[in-house]
């Protein structure tokens, strides 16, 4: 009778680990792959910028410059084209993710988002801008001050759902998101003619430098105190500015340094800004970084980063060379797996390419996000 007992009570536990084993250890699998913030306290995350960080704004805009049609969001869930300039997420919606608000940050324009969706974050950048102004009326594209209106705008539609001090309290905890810079120097200053006229090139860097630190002065005046302000990638690994500046296009597709060296020296002279007004500011709470897009993205490319890649100098998306946006389209020719594509299409970036910017800026957003 004793051993009867002591057998059941023995098959018990082994029952009761078994279910342990079934039920906790997949979850704990889960919560690995995909971590969460511990100490987070801001209620959302709002965005400007291009194409690096634009939802589908454009979607909404009269541009050529969309991306809400096949092959765009392959590897989105359910696979709809939403207007993402990739195969999948963006690094916004990675953050919005990991701190726990959402999946996805929605495009401001999209006329269907309720108050909870504006206020847990959207995006107002648009595909194709930059600070310079010149550089959106390139495209028909929404520029960077527009955006700061609309923004304006959003604030007063949610101080009409909570009132004044509960949308000063929100937008003060808020995580801004700042990715802009390459088309002024890409599709802008190195491609036409116009600002080269004016410009040399240290010139457009401080005239760049110059818009954007005005840009972010706005943003604080707005309510703004903590700021992720993306550095520029290394333009001259651009699988299209290889293809237009190379001497040969196709049969070298090595990483202009030229080009990359003027975002460096850009990069340097926008962090000594930012320490500037990170000190001028800080008594007002203000916490702004600058993630480091350049050594990420450089990292990938020299076989340095978190995955490797089988492809780093043209993109998924037909030659890989020069497509982009209605060049990339249904009747274009598909890599086999985007994943082990450092680009997408010959500009944008691939979704494992933008996951693994946002877990190298992670101990950045840990301390930006905590209370």
């Amino acid at each position: 009778m004793e051993k009867a007992c002591s057998k059941q009570y023995l098959l018990q536990h082994l029952l009761r680990l078994l279910f342990y084993l079934l039920i906790f250890i997949p979850n704990t699998s889960k919560a690995l792959a995909n971590p969460r913030a511990s100490n987070n306290s801001a209620p959302a995350v709002i965005v400007f910028g291009d194409s690096t960080v634009d939802p589908g704004n454009n979607n909404y805009v009269k541009t050529v410059f969309k991306a809400n049609f096949a092959p765009y969001g392959k590897d989105f869930a359910n696979h709809v084209p939403t207007g993402r300039f990739s195969n999948g997420r963006l690094t916004p919606d990675f953050i919005a993710s990991y701190i726990g608000i959402k999946e996805y940050i929605p495009p401001y324009l999209d006329p269907t988002l309720s108050i909870k969706e504006l206020m847990t974050g959207v995006s107002f950048a648009s595909a194709g801008s930059g600070f310079d102004p010149l550089t959106p009326k390139v495209s028909n594209v929404i520029g960077i001050p527009k955006q700061l209106e609309y923004f304006k705008e959003y604030k007063k539609r949610l101080e009409s759902a909570i009132g004044t001090k509960e949308t000063e309290n929100h937008i003060n905890k808020a995580l801004f998101i700042v990715s802009a810079g390459t088309n002024d120097f890409v599709i802008n200053y190195f491609t036409l003619p116009i600002r080269r006229k004016t410009y040399s090139v240290s010139g457009y860097q401080q005239f760049i430098l110059q818009t954007a630190t005005q840009f972010l002065q706005d943003l604080f005046e707005q309510g703004a105190r903590r700021i992720l302000f993306s550095a520029l990638p290394p333009m001259g690994c651009l699988p299209v500015v290889i293809t237009l500046f190379s001497n040969h296009a196709i049969s070298e597709r090595g990483c202009l340094d030229y080009f990359s060296s003027v975002g460096r020296q850009f990069n340097q002279l926008l962090q000594n800004e930012l320490n500037l007004m990170q000190i001028r500011l800080a008594n007002h709470g203000v916490r702004i970084y600058l993630t480091d897009t350049y050594s990420a993205v450089t990292d990938m490319i020299q076989g340095q980063g978190r995955s490797a890649f089988d492809e780093v100098s043209r993109g998924c998306c037909g030659t890989g060379y020069l497509e982009a946006s209605l060049l990339c389209n249904p009747k274009s020719f598909l890599c086999p797996d985007a994943s082990k594509y450092v680009f997408w299409d010959s500009i944008h970036p691939t979704e494992q390419v933008y996951s693994n910017v946002f877990k190298s800026n992670r101990p950045i957003i840990d301390a930006i996000i905590r209370g």
